[in-house]
């Protein structure tokens, strides 16, 4: 069931670690930010969207990591829009996000994983500001809705998941240290915080998210350990390890 947690703006939590499908009412109809996640999900999602009586116009893809590639028939033939790096590497890996998407969820269109368009220079029926960063994932970005005091993380600023560094690339606590202090540049008037995985934040709950992934990411930089509640989820233990040991090459590095 959606949730209006602003003027406008839904949200729709999946069982599938959280997952957050973002509904977006702009001036020509709805835009759907990473639907998903499982076909029954899709459905539900299609059914709540129906029952708002606004058309679909565009999705919007935050970054190209599978579960945020995914698009279901009765949304409509509409464009998928992403940053320009999310789309040329969600096009170029989509039989590698196809793959991944069947062993992980049951029932997803797997023809249209992927299918994703650059936004173009005026953000087409997008509302408001898109903010890219270099954080987690190639061509990442935020939509900040500054009129609605909204933010919309993508894979970052979760209370469930901790910061996760992209191990395909280097220099990535760099590039998660500068995402952080752009999104908490665009985020100084925002009052709600969706983010890709977990809880809607509200109010001052807005700004321990971004003191929570801080201090991880300065534990890293200072070639701690971090102490993080969110740690306590076993199937974290793998993306932690990889995260220290990042953090440890990056060090020797400099």
């Amino acid at each position: 069931m959606l949730s209006e947690v602003a003027d406008g703006v839904w949200v729709r939590q999946s069982e599938w670690v959280w997952s957050n499908a973002t509904v977006v009412r702009g001036d020509d109809g709805l835009i759907l930010v990473d639907p998903g996640i499982d076909g029954a999900d899709l459905e539900e999602l299609a059914d709540d969207v129906e029952r708002l009586g606004v058309p679909v116009v565009a999705g919007f893809s935050t970054h190209p990591h599978w579960d945020h590639l995914l698009w279901h028939s009765r949304f409509g033939g509409v464009p998928r829009y992403a940053t320009s790096a999310c789309a040329q590497t969600a096009n170029e890996a989509r039989e590698r996000a196809q793959a991944m998407a069947a062993e992980s969820a049951s029932g997803i269109p797997l023809e249209l994983i992927g299918l994703i368009t650059p936004l173009p220079a005026d953000a087409g029926p997008v509302p408001g500001e898109v903010v890219e960063h270099e954080g987690h994932a190639v061509g990442h970005a935020a939509l900040l809705l500054a009129d609605r005091g909204v933010l919309i993380a993508g894979d970052m600023l979760s209370d469930i998941l901790i910061p996760i560094l992209d191990p395909r690339r280097s220099n990535q606590l760099a590039a998660y240290e500068s995402a952080l202090a752009l999104l908490e540049a665009a985020a100084q008037h925002v009052d709600v915080l969706i983010p890709g995985h977990g809880a809607v934040a509200q109010g001052p709950e807005v700004a321990a998210r971004f003191a929570a992934d801080r201090a991880y990411v300065n534990a890293l930089r200072e070639g701690q350990n971090p102490t993080d509640p969110r740690l306590a989820q076993d199937w974290l233990a793998a993306p932690h390890q990889s995260n220290l040991q990042q953090a440890k090459q990056s060090s020797d590095g400099s």
